[in-house]
C-alpha cells in the first residue's frame, strides 16, 4: 500500500465563515490557521496547499486577554534610520480593524511561498457582512 499524497487534482476546497465576536483573538487565529493550512482533513499533505478558504466575519469585536490592549504592541520599520514605528493594538483596531486577526493568523503559517498562498485564502471584515454568500460559506466553531 502507498502513501497517500495530495495534489492538485485530489483537492476539494471548502469555504467557511467565522464569527470572531467575543473570541479572543490567538484560540481563534490557530483554528483558522489549521484550516487554511488543511490539517483538519485527513488528506493533509505538509507540501501541497490542501487547506480550505476561510472567511472572518466582525473582526472589530475580537477579545484581547489581560491588559494587551495597551500591552501588545506592533512594530513595523520603513527602512530608512530611526524609521521603527511602533502601534498598540488599541490604535491598531481603530486604524484597521481587520490587521488584529491578519498579522495572528499569518504569524501562524509557513513563512514560504506556500504560506503566501495559505493566506490568500483567507477573509477578513470588520463587520457581520461579507461578499462571499454565492461560495455558501459552512459556519466554522471555534
Amino acid at each position: 500500500m502507498k502513501t497517500f499524497m495530495a495534489n492538485e487534482s485530489t483537492i476539494q476546497r471548502k469555504w467557511y465563515v467565522v464569527d470572531a465576536e467575543g473570541k479572543t483573538l490567538g484560540r481563534l487565529a490557530t483554528v483558522v490557521a489549521s484550516v487554511l493550512k488543511g490539517k483538519h482533513k485527513p488528506t493533509y499533505t505538509p507540501h501541497v496547499d490542501s487547506g480550505d478558504y476561510v472567511i472572518v466575519i466582525n473582526a472589530e469585536k475580537i477579545k484581547l486577554t489581560g491588559n494587551k490592549w495597551n500591552d501588545k504592541i506592533y512594530y513595523k520599520h520603513s527602512g530608512y534610520e530611526s524609521g521603527l514605528t511602533e502601534t498598540p493594538a488599541k490604535e491598531l483596531v481603530v486604524k484597521k480593524p481587520t490587521a488584529l486577526v491578519e498579522k495572528a493568523v499569518k504569524g501562524m503559517i509557513p513563512h514560504t511561498s506556500l504560506g503566501r498562498d495559505m493566506f490568500r485564502k483567507l477573509f477578513v471584515y470588520a463587520g457581520p457582512e461579507h461578499k462571499h454568500q454565492a461560495q455558501q460559506p459552512e459556519s466554522l466553531e471555534v
